[in-house]
């Protein structure tokens, strides 16, 4: 994690792109594959952590299947990390800090929108979102029951750099015990 602390600074340096976004795959209980953009907001010593809505997609997925993978990717450097490991709720206090920093509309739009659920027509979204707006008109928007954070503890995280000729460096890490054990690959 501290050589992704490292390249994770190197890439929001004067990134093009917001350097926090990352691939999120899960799987179903049948093991059907499902991928998507989520934005990472902490790295550290215990893994990665995004934020959503504990009734999407992803997060039926999670709780059937906690396996899962982060795949970033920032062509500024040329440079991919894949982390793979266990998917699992953060505290709610962590959810709760996390939300407060949150913009408003950011805040009021969890609330509003009914994630990966049908919507007939964004109309019926927007009036939501203005009912939850005046709800809380003057009042701190509490976060949703809902609406909160996922860590994924990696088990292997491998780190990709393009080199000439398609002659990449490949570098694995493997949890082992308490540390990690080191290989290269071939390209």
């Amino acid at each position: 994690m501290t050589r992704f602390a490292a390249l994770f600074a190197r890439a929001a340096d004067n990134a093009p792109f917001d350097y926090t976004a990352a691939t999120l795959a899960t799987a179903d209980r049948h093991g059907a594959p499902s991928a998507r953009v989520v934005l990472v907001r902490t790295a550290d010593e215990h893994g990665f952590v995004f934020f959503t809505n504990y009734r999407s997609r992803k997060a039926l997925e999670i709780e059937e299947n906690p396996a899962g993978g982060l795949c970033f990717y920032w062509p500024w450097l040329d440079e991919q990390v894949r982390a793979e490991g266990r998917l699992e709720k953060v505290s709610p206090a962590e959810s709760d800090q996390y939300f407060a920093t949150r913009p408003r509309g950011s805040q009021i739009g969890a609330w509003a929108s009914a994630q990966s659920e049908p919507l007939a027509n964004r109309s019926d979204l927007e009036a939501r979102y203005f009912d939850v707006e005046r709800q809380y008109e003057g009042a701190v928007v509490p976060r949703p029951p809902h609406w909160g954070g996922y860590r994924l503890t990696p088990d292997r995280i491998e780190f990709w750099k393009a080199g000439q000729y398609r002659l990449h460096d490949r570098v694995v890490y493997t949890r082992a015990g308490q540390g990690w054990e080191t290989e290269t690959l071939y390209p």
